[in-house]
């Protein structure tokens, strides 16, 4: 049994899909004197040369499980590329000011409900292949919640948005008020 859902397929679509218009958009929009890093170029080109040497030895071998496999580890390994320069810059900042937690809180309830279909299925089908037969959906589940768990310590707990300081009571000799009554 080849524990990979309909789900799996269309969440997998979905990323290629979104990433492909993101992509369009970088290549159509003005970047200004924004350029791409030569780090970024080496991850990039280090990735595609993975991919052709994958496809190269599927297609010799006739190995299309082992090229998802392949597929699914560089997903993994993009995954948490990702997600470091972040945790870094949050860290060395001891700030979150900019940084939106709200797609963070969204992808923990993704790998959090991933693990959940998985328990299930294994639970019905009495196997537990969904975790260990699909290593990469478990390994990406894992760096996601490990990354947006991060996240969210360093978001709600070791940098917490300073609340404005408030002034004490309003000067009643110089206040004005912004709003007048009218009587007509």
């Amino acid at each position: 049994m080849i524990p990979v859902a309909a789900n799996d397929v269309a969440f997998s679509s979905h990323a290629v899909l979104l990433t492909a218009f993101t992509l369009f958009q970088i290549a159509i929009y003005d970047r200004g004197s924004q350029t791409v890093s030569k780090i970024t170029i080496a991850i990039v080109t280090g990735a595609w040369t993975i991919v052709a040497i994958c496809v190269i030895i599927a297609i010799q071998t006739h190995s299309w499980l082992w090229l998802v496999s392949c597929f699914n580890m560089l997903q993994v390994s993009m995954t948490a590329i990702k997600y470091i320069p972040q945790a870094i810059m949050n860290f060395k900042r001891k700030s979150t000011t900019g940084f939106s937690i709200g797609n963070i809180l969204l992808d923990l309830l993704g790998g959090l409900t991933n693990y959940g279909q998985m328990a299930v299925q294994s639970f019905d089908q009495h196997s537990w292949v969904n975790f260990f037969g699909n290593i990469g959906k478990t390994l990406l589940s894992l760096v996601s919640i490990f990354f947006d768990v991060l996240f969210i310590v360093q978001h709600y707990l070791l940098y917490p948005k300073k609340k404005p300081e408030r002034s004490p009571s309003p000067d009643p000799v110089n206040h004005v008020s912004l709003v007048t009554s009218s009587h007509v």
